[in-house]
């Protein structure tokens, strides 16, 4: 077992038992990226990522190329992977995509949405609320993500989930760009009226909330914003600290 495997072992086993090492590293990156640890345009260098993971480049190249497949990472041939960075006109075609299949996932969790995940989605919003009370923005930031991925899953309908974690990730990219400071996370109040509304079954109110929603994350977009440090060596220094702890 690799320190790597070590150092996530509890954490996977919450996730999935069968959770490989590429699913590993592909998480830690897709969670960096999503709580705005990793800004756009920074080099996935292979070889540091290879070595604060404790994993083979072949791992990393895996990983690269998963999030390369949600848009989320560029792979530039002969020179390296990047986090993606959203031009200004990608940025607008990436929200309306996300309006169109935000809107049928609502319509979607309306009609097929149970009890259970209800009460699953309303503790996420608490954990939401408490990460930002207590300043951990990276963790809210994640959370607000999650949310709206729980909502696809409770669309019921796979392919809708599979585009939504790539746009969700893909508007995080676009708020590390062009948001000026800490406030990207979406209105607490926002999340539990919209699902008030779909736990009541009111299909034109919930879509209305939506659509509110929505253009409350898009009005907040600047040219401006700050830049979050693009050392692959500090974003990941929980897991460098991990496998120190582990080897010791």
């Amino acid at each position: 077992m690799t320190s790597l495997s070590k150092s996530v072992q509890k954490k996977s086993k919450t996730k999935s038992p069968n959770q490989t090492q590429d699913d590993v590293v592909y998480c830690h990156i897709f969670d960096a990226i999503l709580e705005q640890r990793l800004p756009p345009g920074t080099k996935l260098n292979e070889e540091a990522l290879s070595e604060i993971f404790s994993v083979s480049r072949t791992i990393i190249r895996r990983a690269l190329l998963r999030l390369s497949l949600e848009q989320v990472v560029v792979i530039r041939p002969n020179r390296g992977a990047i986090v993606a960075a959203p031009t200004i006109e990608e940025a607008k075609q990436i929200f309306k995509a996300r309006e169109v299949m935000e809107l049928a996932i609502t319509e979607l969790a309306v009609e097929n949405a149970t009890q259970e995940q209800i009460k699953q989605i309303r503790k996420l919003v608490t954990a939401e609320l408490n990460a930002f009370e207590k300043g951990d923005f990276g963790s809210g930031i994640r959370l607000s993500g999650e949310f709206h991925l729980k909502l696809a899953e409770m669309a019921n309908n796979a392919p809708l989930l599979n585009f939504q974690r790539s746009l969700v990730s893909q508007t995080s990219l676009l708020i590390a760009q062009y948001e000026v400071g800490n406030n990207a996370n979406c209105s607490l109040d926002e999340h539990t009226i919209l699902l008030d509304a779909i736990e009541a079954g009111d299909k034109e109110k919930a879509l209305s909330l939506m659509a509110e929603h929505l253009n409350h994350i898009r009005s907040k977009l600047s040219l401006d914003g700050e830049t979050a440090s693009n050392d692959l060596h500090v974003v990941f220094s929980n897991v460098i600290k991990s496998n120190a702890l582990n080897k010791a």
